[in-house]
């Protein structure tokens, strides 16, 4: 383990995107010592200790895994919440069965919410309660007092194996004129594409979209290139920006983890698209592996033009968009946003693209660091995405009103039937 923590030391201050940017963040010594007063170590408190080590790079692009190192398996608590006020309300339940959406914990092991916000203000570390993620607190806790809607009472926290996420990829209709398209994530471009291709008579005549993006858990850029030309107006749009520029940080144990991965990646890929944009970054990486930040020749995209050309239909697009959105998710969103047939609706995005796409380094005993190899050049302007997400053009606080209806929904209709009388923030 002490060898593992010293190799992901490195990487963070070698490989990972954001090194220079974050120099001396970092506090490896102090961890290094308490790794030693513990003694030895379960695999459970290794990954406790390598997560708040990785806490002080402030990066949610970044993640430890150790959900097959050994003998313990990844628990949750069974359900999610959301911060309101003095409030943290259950939004989501599963293995959780005593629990019903609605439901809101008042206290968490004796301490108020804003007690436990400020004394975990490290881990949630969020500029809004709308963006808080509350359950790795929860998770350090046996009880809370809870609000069923009758009474005030304890409830001790149960731990259940996380159950695996099955995506949604579905397009349906939900008026004459409207559809509604739900995307969770963009990890499988082949699964995308058959959405498109199966709906292209629907997608090519209706008028109105929804598209959902409130949960996305990011994947691959390429995932959603089928769906360029709907997302602009016919007289199409220019994509590139010069003075937005992605700089990859090539060194050679990046270049050694990533090319496997993308061989693996065009092996199970079968969408043409797809396959062309993944064998390009291969190319890059090989031709650029060991030379550190360099700009990635992506020119053959669109056949070496980045002018998109859009269609007719739809006519109008809202995107609506929350906090689970983020990596591919938020290219998507922000790709949107710059069509003047879209409107962004709900929360801004997770907004982790500043630094991205993510490469693994693996051990043998099971644990996995992912760490971004990109750097974007705003950041340089101080307009990176980090703590702010991919704002919306009208923002919906989220309230306990949307657990008893879809709020955000009701205003996607509401602006497309009277798009001049509705205010944009």
């Amino acid at each position: 383990m002490k060898t593992i923590f010293n190799e992901i030391v490195h990487i963070m201050n070698n490989d990972y995107a954001g090194w220079k940017d974050k120099a001396g963040c970092d506090r490896p010594e102090e961890f290094r010592r308490r790794m030693e007063e513990s003694g030895e170590l379960s695999n459970k408190q290794f990954q406790e200790i390598v997560e708040e080590y990785l806490l002080d790079f402030n990066d949610r692009h970044v993640f430890f895994i150790g959900e097959n190192a050994g003998e313990e398996k990844a628990q949750t608590l069974g359900f999610k919440v959301r911060r309101y006020d003095d409030r943290l309300y259950v939004t989501e339940v599963d293995a959780e069965t005593q629990l019903q959406t609605g439901m809101s914990f008042v206290s968490v092991g004796g301490l108020t919410i804003s007690e436990l916000k400020e004394k975990h203000h490290r881990l949630l570390n969020e500029n809004h309660p709308e963006r808080e993620k509350w359950i790795l607190v929860l998770l350090q806790y046996a009880e809370g007092e809870l609000d069923d809607g009758n009474e005030i009472r304890s409830f001790s926290f149960g731990s259940y194996d996380k159950t695996q996420f099955v995506p949604t990829y579905s397009v349906k209709k939900v008026s004459d004129d409207t559809l509604l398209m739900t995307m969770t994530d963009f990890m499988n471009p082949d699964a995308i594409s058959q959405m498109v291709e199966e709906n292209k008579e629907l997608l090519d005549t209706t008028d109105k979209w929804i598209i959902d993006m409130r949960v996305n858990n990011g994947g691959s850029d390429s995932s959603f290139h089928s769906l360029f030309p709907y997302l602009f107006p016919e007289e199409g749009f220019e994509l590139s920006d010069p003075e937005d520029k992605m700089l990859m940080n090539c060194t050679e144990a990046s270049a050694q983890r990533v090319i496997p991965e993308l061989e693996a990646m065009l092996e199970q890929t079968e969408d043409k698209q797809a396959r062309f944009v993944l064998n390009i970054f291969k190319r890059e990486w090989d031709r650029n592996r060991g030379k550190g930040f360099v700009e990635f020749d992506f020119s053959e995209l669109a056949g070496g033009e980045t002018f998109v050309k859009g269609s007719k239909h739809p006519a109008r697009i809202i995107v609506m968009t929350d906090v689970m959105c983020g990596s591919s998710g938020d290219s998507f969103v922000e790709l949107a946003k710059k069509s003047s047939k879209v409107t962004i609706i709900g929360r801004a995005t997770l907004g982790v693209n500043d630094y991205a796409n993510l490469v693994s380094a693996k051990w043998e005993e099971g644990f996995e660091l992912m760490y971004p190899s990109s750097r974007l050049s705003r950041i340089d302007k101080g307009e990176g995405m980090t703590g702010i997400g991919i704002r919306p053009h009208i923002h919906i606080p989220w309230t306990p009103e949307h657990l008893k209806e879809d709020v955000d929904l009701k205003k996607a209709f509401e602006l497309l039937a009277n798009p001049k009388n509705v205010e944009v923030n």
